[in-house]
């Protein structure tokens, strides 16, 4: 067999291997606001964890909704 080939196909596996580690880590992580709503906490207590100022950047004509509170 060419070394060609055998550098290819240890490429291929090791790209294979590094997909299929992202892909169990993306299926099996629990974001942050699914263990909150999981927990059966009440809306109100959602609404304090979420950030108090706008996260997105200032672009013209923008609409930030808040909660008041």
């Amino acid at each position: 067999m060419k070394f060609e080939t055998l550098i290819l196909r240890g490429l291929f596996v090791a790209c294979m291997l590094v997909c299929g580690l992202i892909l169990a880590a993306m299926i099996t992580s629990k974001p942050a606001p699914m263990r909150l709503a999981a927990a059966g906490n009440t809306i109100v207590d959602l609404l304090v964890s979420a950030p108090s100022s706008c996260v997105l950047p200032i672009v013209d004509d923008m609409i930030c909704v808040r909660a008041a509170g």
